[in-house]
């Protein structure tokens, strides 16, 4: 019986990749799906995303990746999509995203297993055990941050995560953290940085009498919230809303950011391309 699998590759950018990578799918007797392909023409370097339908196990399909892939100087990924991809959740007071994606999972709407969800703070775990998923409460101070963070690590290794979500989780990680789970966690936040920082921005979004409210998913890195963009959402505002409409249209648009984001994740659609991200919606 054949599966369906996803392989994503980036190489330097020279004639004969897509043949090469084709040719070997159909000497394995695997039947293409999708093939998307974007040769960077600054850092002359390709990348190409090919979903595919094998009788071979990924075991096989690696070993045959493996011996190809010297050639082109080639750093390829095989994933199973049978395999959904688990995601611990990292949230604190803001309940919206958590929520936009907790129901989104369970309305089959978004493919990924929400495996637990942690915090700093107890308020949302009714809402967790709502939806039938673990709820982990982690306090944090400045003096048990280090301690805290080797919790979450311990959660990801428990739940096997591939992928972490700060679903507006308010606390800067440390650069420790953020490269142990680099590529591998996502962030959302409102995207009038640096113009309104600190508490409150919309209200000072709307002293300032903006036009566009937006909010940006990124990967994170150890540069606060400067990561590799992955998706971006604007709404258009005007003079009659309110402080408290453009927070309301603001996390709308945080939810529809986030969501993109880890769908995209999910499906194996972004491939990371230096600080910048190439995308292969569908």
């Amino acid at each position: 019986m054949s599966a369906e699998y996803v392989l994503t590759l980036s190489c330097p950018d020279r004639p004969g990749v897509v043949a090469a990578v084709s040719g070997l799918l159909a000497r394995h007797g695997c039947n293409i799906i999708e093939s998307q392909q974007f040769g960077d023409p600054v850092a002359v370097r390709f990348f190409m995303r090919v979903q595919f339908a094998a009788e071979l196990s990924l075991d096989e399909l690696r070993a045959a990746f493996a011996g190809l892939a010297p050639e082109f100087g080639m750093e390829f990924q095989l994933f199973d999509l049978a395999v959904r991809t688990r995601a611990l959740v990292l949230v604190s007071k803001f309940d919206h995203c958590l929520n936009d994606l907790l129901y989104r999972v369970r309305s089959g709407l978004l493919p990924i297993e929400i495996a637990g969800v942690a915090s700093n703070h107890p308020d949302l775990r009714p809402l967790t055990q709502s939806y039938g998923v673990e709820y982990h409460h982690l306090p944090v101070t400045p003096e048990t941050k280090p301690r805290q963070e080797a919790e979450i690590l311990a959660l990801v290794d428990h739940y096997q995560a591939d992928l972490v979500v700060l679903a507006r989780y308010m606390q800067v990680l440390s650069e420790d953290l953020c490269a142990k789970l680099a590529g591998r966690m996502i962030n959302i936040h409102h995207s009038f940085l640096p113009s309104f920082k600190g508490a409150k921005p919309y209200h000072q979004a709307h002293a300032r009498g903006v036009k566009l409210i937006g909010a940006t998913a990124h990967y994170v890195t150890a540069d606060l919230d400067e990561g590799p963009i992955i998706e971006q959402e604007v709404a258009r505002v005007n003079h009659t809303h309110s402080a408290e409409d453009l927070a309301a249209m603001g996390r709308d648009v945080e939810c529809q950011a986030l969501a993109r984001a880890v769908r995209w994740h999910a499906e194996h659609r972004v491939l990371l391309d230096g600080h910048k991200t190439v995308i292969f919606p569908r």
